[in-house]
């Protein structure tokens, strides 16, 4: 196997994203930390959207050669992390029952077997296939498509309203954003790893084929490409994949990086923060 990985902070002061490289055992991942609403600051003056994604990584980067790396012992790592997130926001403080005061964080892990590639995943980075005819296979679903969606028709009215600032904008979108975080964890939202136990409830877990599979790739939302106001839905997943197919990652992500910095008040394409963090791991499976 062949490991290309890049993690590449936004336009906010803390890279809330970590990937999980625990190449001993082939277990690989991508975690998007998110800022609680309700502001924290750690020791270090981290968010809480970093040390969600700390507490995951460090966990699975450590896990041993005698894990359960099944489909379903990956679901109960995840689940197993989560409970880490759980006491380390007791012990900073946060009010657990609070959704807007909870650290939180998407996760997608592999792990890769001569035979299979066993994943679990939570939220809405992706586990994407490659095929040496081609062929292009979405594996997991993005459990937040249309609960963002929901953020960016609100921050497209304030702008069809007249309102030309990013932060104006932001304030004008918060109130849906905080309904949006209301529904982790429900049978009306997504799965999120944010210590809620219901986790388990939300959390996908499955296993492919490596037959005919030449790459695989594993990303945060912040790779997908922003949509223009008004226009024509199409499959993000796909379009994205399709990018680093034809460009290679890096250059996908900078030419990704140059498309956002021509928007830099997210009023062409409606979007929460200029440039989201953005991390992926790309496995060539036949070098």
């Amino acid at each position: 196997m062949k490991i290309t990985s890049l993690s590449v902070k936004g336009s906010s002061p803390w890279n809330e994203d970590a990937a999980v490289r625990n190449e001993d055992i082939r277990l690989f991942g991508v975690i998007d930390g998110a800022t609680s609403l309700v502001p924290f600051i750690g020791r270090k003056g981290e968010t809480g959207g970093v040390l969600a994604a700390r507490v995951i990584e460090e966990y699975l980067n450590r896990v041993g050669l005698d894990a359960d790396t099944s489909a379903q012992g990956l679901l109960q790592l995840l689940l197993e992390a989560n409970e880490l997130l759980q006491k380390e926001m007791e012990l900073n403080g946060i009010a657990l029952e609070q959704k807007e005061e909870l650290w939180n964080a998407c996760a997608v892990i592999v792990h890769i077997t001569d035979h299979w590639i066993d994943y679990a995943q939570a939220g809405d980075c992706m586990l994407i296939a490659f095929y040496e005819d081609n062929t292009i296979r979405v594996v997991t679903h993005d459990q937040l498509e249309q609960i963002d969606q929901l953020t960016f028709d609100k921050w497209a009215e304030g702008i069809a309203s007249g309102i030309v600032q990013r932060d104006e904008l932001w304030a004008y979108t918060k109130p849906q954003i905080i309904r949006g975080r209301q529904l982790a964890n429900t049978p009306g939202g997504n799965g999120v790893l944010n210590g809620d136990p219901a986790l388990a409830n939300y959390a996908e877990y499955g296993r492919i084929s490596r037959v005919g599979v030449k790459a695989v790739l594993l990303v945060s939302d912040g790779l997908y490409k922003p949509k223009a106001a008004g226009a024509v839905k199409t499959d993000g997943a796909v379009e994205l994949a399709l990018g680093v197919r034809d460009m290679g990652l890096k250059s996908y992500v900078d030419w990704l990086i140059d498309l956002e910095e021509s928007d830099p008040e997210c009023v062409q394409y409606p979007r929460v923060k200029k440039s989201d963090d953005k991390t992926a791991i790309y496995i060539d499976l036949v070098e």
